[in-house]
């Protein structure tokens, strides 16, 4: 591929953005890091309520976190919400639950309310920052958002991690978890990307990072012998056991229900392939999956993601392809599309 891609990874707090520019080192291409669209529509919604304001809320499926948790607010305070069918898929993915936490579901707006666009990507705003600097907004687009999978039955943490175990159990390849065609319709919140962003190429954030860590030069060498890739974010912390391109063992568990202790404990069980998913899942996480194949051992640690400090005293190498922490995801992403 020789043209330039808008490549963008998607988190509870940031969307970090980098133009990649073929013909230009990676470090001299434009990059970016500001607020999540989840931190711009809580930001709406808390507005509106402070206000008194009712609101509409139309677009796309999108993330939930913070605009979740400004909805649940401006409810609580006797404010009206409306939202249309889609859009109300963020909050959960049973209809009749999200009408229970009283938002009228409609496909027009009622009349004196606030309207709020909703979506993981604002292209209007993207092209807006980008033709700002005199560069051209280029037409092809990869994006990475965390994508629990669709269920009206099941929990989204315990579907989350049955995907993963499923993945791991396949082979553990995870460039086929990059969507360049049809995405797999178990993944709404991608699916629902590729709607407002066409052909855009897709991928989980967490498949995204670990891409990433495995491109940095320090890391490298280590893959054939085996590496413990963790990328704690935000919101989420994830952890692999991968060798060659391989993954052989997962987990993933929620950064603010884990103090460093339970991560260097979880690590510790990875390693020595004595890690549960029950122990995972029942401090709140997403769970853990092993490959029956997978051998003791995965001494190199390498950790990244905007929440790494936590693991400062552990020892572990950080992980900085390319210089830029921030553009794990990113760096993941081109890999992932064989760019880089």
């Amino acid at each position: 591929m020789t043209e330039s891609v808008l490549v963008i990874d998607v988190g509870s707090g940031t969307q970090d953005i980098l133009l990649y520019q073929p013909g230009k080192t990676i470090e001299n291409c434009p990059k970016f890091i500001v607020p999540s669209r989840t931190q711009i529509v809580a930001a709406q919604i808390r507005q509106a309520t402070a206000q008194g304001q009712g609101i509409f809320l139309y677009g796309h499926l999108m993330g939930g976190g913070a605009c979740a948790v400004a909805l649940k607010k401006h409810l609580k305070e006797g404010l009206n919400a409306y939202a249309t069918a889609q859009v109300a898929l963020t909050f959960n993915d049973n209809l009749a639950y999200v009408e229970e936490m009283g938002i009228v579901l409609c496909e027009e707006a009622p009349e004196s309310v606030t309207s709020i666009w909703m979506g993981d990507i604002d292209t209007f705003a993207l092209r807006q920052a980008i033709e700002a600097f005199g560069l051209e907004y280029p037409q092809k687009l990869a994006v990475a958002v965390q994508d629990h999978g669709f269920s009206v039955s099941e929990s989204n943490r315990t579907l989350r991690f049955r995907l993963w175990e499923d993945f791991v159990m396949q082979g553990g390849d995870l460039h086929k978890l990059v969507f360049a065609q049809d995405i797999p319709r178990v993944y709404t919140r991608m699916q629902a990307t590729r709607e407002n962003v066409s052909e855009a190429i897709l991928a989980d954030t967490g498949t995204a990072a670990l891409l990433g860590i495995m491109v940095d030069p320090v890391v490298i060498p280590h893959l054939n012998k085996g590496i413990l890739a963790v990328n704690i974010g935000n919101s989420h912390t994830l952890a692999a056991a991968i060798c060659g391109e391989r993954v052989y063992g997962i987990f993933a568990q929620h950064t603010s229900m884990m103090e460093i202790e339970a991560l260097a404990k979880f690590i510790q069980r990875l390693q020595s392939t004595e890690l549960t998913n029950a122990e995972v899942f029942e401090q709140g996480g997403h769970g853990a999956t092993l490959h029956p194949e997978m051998q003791p051992g995965w001494d190199f640690i390498a950790v990244t993601g905007p929440r790494r400090n936590m693991a400062k005293s552990l020892g572990w190498y950080e992980a900085a392809p390319y210089g830029d922490m921030m553009l794990t995801g990113c760096f993941g992403l081109l890999s992932g599309m064989g760019i880089i």
